[in-house]
């Protein structure tokens, strides 16, 4: 069963009828400043998760790491996360990082790299000291 509904020829333009005492016209402008966020919103996770399945690919680790790489790379640039996300893919088609991304990158790395050897923390059988028995 389908439904048929007949918009008017200027349906879109609400906002203009939309007035104080109109409640239904400003909630329907509300929502729309809602839609526009979310889409907003949408468009930047989608190049989140671009970025995070080339890191990936690249490093190789999971998804968590792979996020938290670009989250470090974020926090040390104050860059937000979109962006740096966005920068990600624009270098993987050719363009170059920054020199303040590439930096952040290489300790966010070394510390993926630190944490993923261990080399952070003893391994959980052998004491702390460090000294032989």
């Amino acid at each position: 069963m389908y439904r048929t509904t007949l918009l008017s020829e200027n349906w879109w333009d609400v906002g203009a009828d939309a007035s104080a005492e109109n409640a239904a016209g400003q909630d329907v402008v509300a929502l729309r400043a809602e839609n526009d966020q979310l889409r907003r919103a949408l468009a930047g996770r989608m190049v989140i998760d671009q970025a995070c399945g080339m890191v990936m690919v690249l490093v190789p680790c999971r998804r968590g790491p792979a996020r938290n790489l670009l989250v470090d790379i974020s926090r040390q640039c104050d860059t937000r996360l979109p962006e740096v996300a966005a920068a990600v893919v624009a270098a993987w088609e050719g363009e170059p990082l920054s020199r303040l991304m590439r930096r952040a990158l290489r300790r966010a790395l070394r510390q993926l790299y630190a944490e993923d050897l261990g080399c952070d923390s003893p391994p959980a059988d052998e004491p702390s000291g460090g000294g032989r028995p």
